[in-house]
């Protein structure tokens, strides 16, 4: 059974700003709560450590495709199978919308209940909505420069 999440935040900040944000894996503990770190790899694949209700996870991303300022994909090598997609769109020079759609396959008890009862969605929800904060407050000054 495979399941897919797609959430979207309109944020008062430019592209360049939540791209800058997004883009830079050390600012990614910050906004994903579920996250405890990021490790890079090498240039295009990363070590992730999640900490989850019952369970720790682990697993590794290789992003797929990376366009500046307009898009991120990544699909998992090792561990938890998952890929995604997170969009950046300009809605006018002081504000955009981030987009993020992911494929997962729930793999157990704690991954099957929360496709079951959109708790994936609802931790998504929060994600963005700290991203939203990180990115709102960093807009004044410009951010981290990512990837």
């Amino acid at each position: 059974m495979s399941s897919s999440l797609v959430e979207t935040v309109d944020i008062k900040a430019p592209v360049s700003v939540t791209w800058a944000l997004w883009s830079d894996v050390t600012q990614w503990p910050k906004f994903l709560s579920h996250v405890r770190r990021v490790d890079p790899l090498d240039e295009r694949r990363f070590s992730w450590q999640l900490s989850l209700p019952g369970a720790d996870k682990g697993f590794v991303a290789e992003l797929t495709e990376v366009v500046p300022q307009d898009r991120i994909a990544w699909k998992t090598i090792e561990g938890v199978h998952h890929a995604g997609v997170v969009t950046f769109h300009r809605l006018d020079e002081t504000s955009s919308r981030v987009a993020l759609q992911i494929e997962y396959d729930p793999n157990g008890f704690v991954e099957h209940l929360g496709a079951l009862t959109n708790l994936d969605s609802a931790l998504a929800n929060y994600d963005l909505g700290e991203f939203q904060k990180l990115a709102e407050s960093t807009a004044a000054g410009e951010g981290p420069r990512g990837l």
